[in-house]
């Protein structure tokens, strides 16, 4: 059974707006999906039809094998949900705010306590699971709304762009917990504007525009279509352009005009790993590399390549691990 079908979903709004229009889409059990695009795209209008909260105006859409309009209910017993905006009662601590939802999610009591930890726990919020929640940062709010959605360990899991404004921290911590539920073998079904979260988690991306999908495929599959990885070289001193020339050409194609302030450009199919080889065979021939960088296509290439402009403030996430704010 497919996780997630959709057949030419539209929202249309009174004003005429066409805010999601005729979309096709299907998600396969266990995979991590990317949905991305700028802001006003229609992302987040998706998602609010496919967990219920707004009623698709055309096509058809189907959730762990329910109809999201006529069902509506049983997709809600199969799905967890995180929002942009965590509703979130703010005088009960994280953990009574933990067992409250997994005892209306029909837990029994004997698990619930244990339930709860183990989710808070795995967030990174043992440390403030007694303290109330308002006074947790906005990152600790994200993330126990991800442990809230998980409490009855749905089948689809969705999150609308969880990481916007957070800190690297808190990022990671995302980052870690959406790859900890692919390989229990969860679906989720994850909106962003940032393009190196897509390229990060996402198994396929589907990228859209003015409420349409303009690319749908794997992150790897979609950045060959316009393009692929390339070194920029710059030499050291005065080094014989064209004896690089002719040692660069037993390793790809040299281009015939590479950018402003590059000595030579090479395409290459590995990547990273022709980088080692490359320099030591210039080191070889005498000639001395004063830089070199690897130059890949991104999905903001791909997004323009099929749109004309590019993704309007959907910068890549800043790296897990940096300093946290």
């Amino acid at each position: 059974m497919v996780a997630i079908e959709v057949s030419g979903l539209e929202r249309k709004y009174r004003s005429g707006l066409m805010a999601v229009d005729g979309i096709d889409l299907q998600v396969q059990p266990g995979e991590v999906y990317g949905f991305l695009g700028p802001n006003g795209a229609g992302k987040t209008t998706t998602v609010r039809m496919l967990v219920t909260l707004l009623r698709p105006t055309g096509g058809r859409a189907t959730v762990a094998g329910f109809d999201v309009a006529r069902e509506p209910q049983k997709v809600r017993r199969k799905i967890g949900v995180a929002l942009q905006e965590a509703a979130l009662d703010l005088l009960m601590t994280g953990r009574e705010l933990m067992e409250l939802q997994a005892t209306l999610h029909g837990i029994p009591a004997k698990k619930v306590h244990a339930r709860a930890e183990d989710l808070i726990a795995r967030v990174g919020l043992s440390d403030a699971q007694d303290r109330r929640v308002g006074t947790y940062s906005g990152g600790m709010k994200r993330r126990l709304d991800l442990a809230m959605a998980l409490i009855h360990a749905p089948e689809v899991l969705f999150l609308d762009e969880p990481t916007t404004g957070l800190d690297p921290t808190s990022r990671a911590t995302l980052w870690d917990e959406v790859r900890r539920l692919k390989n229990d073998g969860t679906t989720v079904f994850l909106t962003t504007q940032y393009l190196e979260e897509a390229d990060q988690l996402a198994d396929r991306v589907g990228i859209i525009s003015a409420g349409k999908i303009v690319a749908e495929g794997t992150p790897a599959a979609l950045k060959a279509e316009v393009g692929r990885p390339h070194l920029d070289l710059c030499f050291d001193g005065d080094a014989d352009v064209g004896r690089a020339r002719e040692v660069l050409a037993g390793f790809g194609e040299v281009a015939a005009s590479p950018a402003d302030g590059v000595d030579l450009s090479i395409g290459v199919l590995e990547g990273s790993r022709a980088i080692a080889p490359v320099i030591r065979a210039l080191d070889e021939a005498g000639i001395v590399v004063g830089r070199v960088e690897l130059v890949e296509p991104s999905l903001d290439d791909v997004f323009a390549a099929r749109t004309g402009s590019h993704l309007e403030g959907a910068g890549a996430a800043p790296a897990p691990g940096a300093a946290t704010v």
